[in-house]
């Protein structure tokens, strides 16, 4: 297959890539790799492949690596390489981007020296996930991955408790099981959840729920693959003195007070303050 090989302008071309089928990627996508002087790609195996799949020859033409871990170094000589008037095509593993991939650094270093930034918009798990949840997508929050340890986990996902838009997370198949536990404990086991796996390949599949279901569904199952997890958005709920008394008493066996009132203050839909004071009265009686 031909695509377009005239020069393109100096410049840095953010390039959105396949997350699973190789048919997915975009003709621009095709026409950038196949003209750029430079090509930077998070794993240069997989830009190698995905050329090959679709017949687009390096003729000479570089593959670097670049990546979180790269350093000040990298950016600086590929901005370097940019500002000489060469073309950088910069593609993450699978995926768009700097959305819970790496190029942040690097998009604001050419930003800040003068060279012209694009994209060529593509795939994205985000959008992907959104698009077969059957949750409300008006208005959404990307949260990405959520902390490993369960009480910061717990904290952040509290902190989310009343945020009025579908969630949307990334998560590893090791953690998924304990993830979901944690958003049923926090947010609530009748909030609507969705699972979805392996999006675009062979084995994809999508379950959908309360987080009470997908939570046991989850709970000892070994699972494999990309995960992309969404929740749908919070609602008005009546809370009892009593409730928050038991939840903070409960919460207060394995958390310092100040950490249990924001866990419990999220899980119940309170004001932190008002949570907090109940946890202080608590911690003078014990």
């Amino acid at each position: 297959m031909n695509h377009l090989s005239k020069p393109l302008s100096a410049g840095l071309y953010f390039v959105a890539t396949p997350i699973g089928s190789a048919r997915d990627v975009t003709l621009r996508a095709l026409d950038i790799l196949a003209s750029a002087d430079l090509i930077a790609a998070e794993d240069t195996r997989t830009a190698r492949k995905l050329m090959e799949i679709h017949g687009v020859p390096l003729n000479g033409r570089k593959v670097v690596a670049f990546h979180d871990h790269s350093g000040e170094g990298a950016v600086d000589r590929l901005v370097a390489d940019m500002a000489a008037g060469k073309s950088v095509a910069y593609v993450s593993e699978a995926g768009t981007p700097l959305v819970a991939d790496p190029g942040y650094e690097l998009g604001r270093a050419a930003i800040a020296a003068g060279v012209a930034v694009t994209t060529a918009p593509g795939a994205s798990a985000v959008l992907a996930a959104l698009t077969v949840s059957g949750l409300p997508t008006d208005r959404f929050a990307f949260v990405g991955f959520l902390p490993a340890a369960r009480q910061q986990r717990e904290t952040e996902i509290a902190a989310l408790r009343d945020v009025p838009f579908t969630l949307v997370f990334y998560e590893s198949p090791k953690r998924v099981g304990e993830m979901l536990a944690s958003l049923r404990d926090i947010l609530g086991g009748g909030r609507q959840a969705v699972v979805c796996r392996e999006l675009t390949k062979r084995f994809e599949e999508t379950t959908r729920g309360t987080l009470d279901d997908v939570a046991r569904l989850y709970a000892d199952r070994n699972v494999k693959g990309e995960l992309v997890v969404l929740v749908g958005r919070a609602g008005a709920t009546d809370v009892a003195d009593l409730d928050v008394t038991a939840a903070l008493k409960e919460a207060m066996k394995t958390m310092r007070v100040k950490d249990a009132a924001t866990v419990v203050a999220g899980a119940l839909g309170l004001p932190r303050r008002q949570v907090y004071q109940i946890a202080l009265g608590l911690g003078e009686q014990s």
